[in-house]
C-alpha cells in the first residue's frame, strides 16, 4: 500500500498557519508528501524547504486572483497538489495548513486504510474534527462547527477537491463514499495572536466576495481581532499533538472564557432529536457507509 499526502500553502509565516506541524503530524504515514506552495511574501517557500525531509515534493503554484468568489480557489490549489501525487499511490492523505494530526491516531488510520484497500466501492475515509477557538485550551460546541470532513480518497483521476476545498466530489459532482477513520483532526484555524487572526480573516475573505485588493503588509496592520464574539465555547481537556507544543508554549496572547456564558444551543439539540428518528438535517458532503 502506498500513501501520498498532500496540501497547499501561501503566506503560512504571514497569517501564522501552522503548516511546518501539519506536514510532520502527517508524514509518518506517507510515501510521499505533495506541498504546492503559492507566490507568497513571506518566505512560505524557505520555510517549507527548511523540513528537509526525503518525501517531501514542493510544487511551485501562482494564484489566480480573478477567482475570488465562493472560495473556488481554494479548491483550484487543492486540486494542483492532488494533481502531482504520484499515480501508483492507493491513498490520498490531505490535510489543510491550519490542520494538525494527534500522533495517537496513526495506527487507527493505517488500519483502516489497509482494510478498505480493496473494497473499491469505498472512496475515502472520514474524520471527526475538534476545532481550537481563541487559544490552545478551548474548542467549538456548537452546530457552527463541521463535525466531520473527508481527508482521505482513493487516488483516483475521478475525484476532486470541491467548493472552497473543504471537501471532494468524484464524476459529476456525485458524493463520495466514506468509511470512518476512526481519527480526528484537530483544527487550529481560530487560534493566533489577535492582529494576525484579524488581518487573516480580512485577506482570507477575498477569496469569497471578489475583492481584489491587494495584501496588507505587516508593519500597516491595525486592529485586534475580537475572540470575545463567540456564543459557546467548552474547556478542552485532552491532550495536543506533540508537534504542536512548541508552538503552544511561544503563545504570546492571553484569552480566557467565561464558561457559565455560553449559550443553549437549541438549534442542534433539535437537528440531534431529529437525526434519532430518521429525519437528517445536518449537511454532509458524503454518504458514510456504516
Amino acid at each position: 500500500m502506498k500513501v501520498s499526502g498532500f496540501t497547499f500553502i501561501r503566506n503560512a509565516i504571514l497569517y501564522g498557519y501552522p503548516i511546518v506541524e501539519s506536514i510532520l503530524s502527517a508524514l509518518p504515514i506517507c510515501d510521499e508528501f505533495i506541498v504546492s506552495v503559492g507566490d507568497s511574501i513571506d518566505g512560505t517557500l524557505e520555510l517549507i524547504k527548511r523540513i528537509d525531509n526525503p518525501k517531501i515534493k514542493i510544487v511551485q503554484s501562482i494564484w489566480d486572483e480573478s477567482l475570488l468568489t465562493g472560495g473556488k480557489i481554494l479548491s483550484v490549489e487543492t486540486n494542483k497538489a492532488l494533481a502531482a501525487v504520484d499515480q501508483n499511490s492507493d491513498w490520498a492523505f490531505y490535510i489543510q495548513g491550519d490542520e494538525v494530526l494527534h500522533e495517537k491516531y496513526l495506527l487507527n488510520i493505517q488500519t483502516n486504510m489497509h482494510q478498505y484497500l480493496d473494497a473499491k466501492e469505498i472512496d475515502g475515509l472520514l474524520f471527526d474534527y475538534v476545532h481550537f477557538y481563541g487559544s490552545f485550551d478551548y474548542v467549538g460546541n456548537s452546530s457552527a462547527w463541521y463535525p466531520h470532513e473527508i481527508r482521505i480518497i482513493r487516488n483516483s483521476k475521478n475525484i476532486y477537491s470541491y467548493r472552497d476545498a473543504q471537501g471532494f466530489r468524484k464524476d459529476n459532482n456525485k458524493k463520495l463514499q466514506v468509511k470512518k477513520a476512526e481519527a480526528c483532526m484537530y483544527h487550529y484555524g481560530w487560534v493566533r495572536e489577535p492582529k494576525v487572526m484579524n488581518r487573516k480573516q480580512t485577506d482570507i475573505g477575498r477569496f469569497y466576495n471578489n475583492t481584489n485588493a491587494p495584501i496588507t503588509p505587516p508593519e500597516v496592520w491595525v486592529g485586534d481581532f475580537d475572540y470575545t464574539n463567540i456564543k459557546s465555547l467548552k474547556k478542552f481537556t485532552g491532550t495536543h499533538p506533540k508537534v504542536m507544543l512548541e508552538r503552544i508554549k511561544q503563545k504570546n496572547w492571553y484569552f480566557e472564557y467565561d464558561l457559565s456564558k455560553s449559550a443553549v444551543d437549541y438549534k442542534d439539540i433539535a437537528k440531534k432529536l431529529l437525526k434519532k428518528i430518521g429525519i437528517n438535517t445536518y449537511y454532509e458532503n458524503y454518504i458514510l457507509i456504516p
